[in-house]
């Protein structure tokens, strides 16, 4: 064997700021995938990595060899262009839920290969298992048939699909290397690429509520996944928006999803449509389905007007297993047997709601996960959400609390209280979307 491919010499050349070569970083992610490295060396140089970074070439090899550390799914059969969007995570972000059949009815299909939360952010996978029945372990045929037949699928990661990182990405959970960009960008994009897609959206967000707290590190993040995705042939954009309050008015995973169809409705929160009629708008564009964001503006909200997105909203619940009735009446979704409102003390306007607060309040009733192990509540979370800037009156609501159990709801009612900032003048958020890369 070629010394130069033993792991203590790859972590060695890593830990003294040298790039490594193709072959070494080939080498790393097939030791994760077969087992030839131990754990201890992967985590050696994932701190490596963590330390000492990247260049671009870099970050291009090691998402490429995770990709196709397993099957990269061949699409070609399906005519129409096949579009995604990857989310870095948010507060209340249940965007994919109503753009996937926004995106399809627009005439591109959507194959979408999505996650489950851990920790303040939530998982597109939990609010979809929300719906009684719907099956996000779908195989690569299933997957395939629903994509060339519904034009949109929303499943979890098959054990096909890129298995390094499966690997790779628990080990950075227990060694404090999550927040690495080479590694983050990898991580999402070897899955993204994996999916058979035409080309990519990404919303990168920032703020207390975001993976990415400080805006220049989200914007780092986004300009590196947009160069690594056109270096591999992958038309992307980047949408960066604001993450200091959550999005829309719901956090939790049946009242996300009871927000979404409202969305599909017409009558989503004005600021979580913005994000998906942002995002939308260059799905289309990277697609070919329409000249301009106007004419892809027009298009996303004729689909709406029409009720075509419902329906194939619908239809993918049908074809995933799912309990088409809770689509057609959200009351039929996990209801929690206990409500609370919590209420202005004084009249005023809304300074300030802390996204992150707002999401461990959401936490402690149970509707997220601390450990990839835990079970999460459906039902629970808080809905009624005030927006940063409105005015509210004495004893006017400020949140809805949904819990199943009376100590959890105390304790979430204290945090959110503590969120929520109303005062005589009003807070000023940040811009929405701030920025668009690519």
């Amino acid at each position: 064997m070629d010394p130069a491919r033993f792991p203590q010499h790859i972590i060695a050349r890593k830990r003294d700021g040298l790039p490594l070569t193709p072959g070494e970083i080939r080498s790393f992610v097939q030791g994760a995938t077969d087992g030839s490295w131990a754990d201890y060396q992967l985590s050696a140089l994932l701190m490596a990595i963590f330390l000492r970074g990247m260049t671009q070439a870099e970050t291009a090899a090691l998402t490429e060899a995770m990709m196709r550390s397993g099957v990269v799914v061949d699409l070609s059969l399906v005519r129409r262009p096949k579009v995604d969007k990857h989310s870095s995570g948010g507060v209340g972000d249940k965007v994919s839920l109503h753009l996937a059949p926004m995106i399809a009815v627009c005439g591109a299909a959507v194959p979408m290969i999505s996650g489950r939360g851990l920790g303040h952010t939530g998982g597109t996978l939990d609010k979809l298992e929300s719906i009684a029945g719907f099956r996000v372990a779908l195989s690569l045929a299933e997957y395939r048939a629903q994509v060339e037949k519904v034009g949109a699928a929303l499943i979890g990661q098959t054990p096909e699909l890129a298995p390094a990182d499966k690997k790779l990405y628990a080990l950075r959970d227990v060694t404090g290397t999550v927040e690495s960009i080479p590694l983050i960008c990898a991580s999402i994009l070897c899955k993204k690429l994996a999916e058979g897609i035409d080309a990519l959206v990404l919303n990168v967000t920032y703020g207390r509520g975001a993976f990415m707290v400080e805006k220049a590190r989200a914007r780092e993040l986004a300009g590196v996944m947009v160069d690594i995705g056109r270096a591999m042939g992958k038309p992307m954009r980047a949408v960066i928006t604001a993450m200091d309050e959550p999005l829309g008015r719901s956090v939790g995973n049946g009242l996300e999803v009871a927000e979404s169809i409202a969305c599909l409705h017409g009558r989503g929160p004005a600021d979580l449509m913005a994000v998906t009629f942002a995002l939308g708008e260059h799905m289309l564009l990277l697609a070919g389905l329409a000249p301009t964001a106007e004419a892809a503006r027009e298009k996303l909200e004729a689909g709406l007007a029409s009720g075509a997105a419902l329906a194939k909203f619908r239809e993918i619940v049908v074809a995933q297993g799912g309990d088409a009735r809770m689509v057609d009446d959200p009351s039929r979704l996990p209801a929690a047997q206990r409500r609370e409102l919590l209420v202005s003390r004084a009249g005023g306007y809304v300074r300030d709601v802390d996204a992150r607060a707002i999401a461990l309040a959401s936490l402690r009733l149970g509707a997220g996960r601390t450990r990839a192990e835990d079970r999460i509540d459906p039902a629970v979370g808080l809905a009624r959400l005030v927006k940063i800037g409105e005015r509210v009156p004495r004893g006017g609501v400020l949140a809805e609390l949904h819990g199943n159990d009376a100590a959890a709801l105390a304790e979430a009612r204290v945090i959110a209280d503590r969120a929520i900032v109303v005062g005589e003048t009003p807070g000023t958020a940040a811009p929405l979307i701030d920025e668009v890369l690519g």
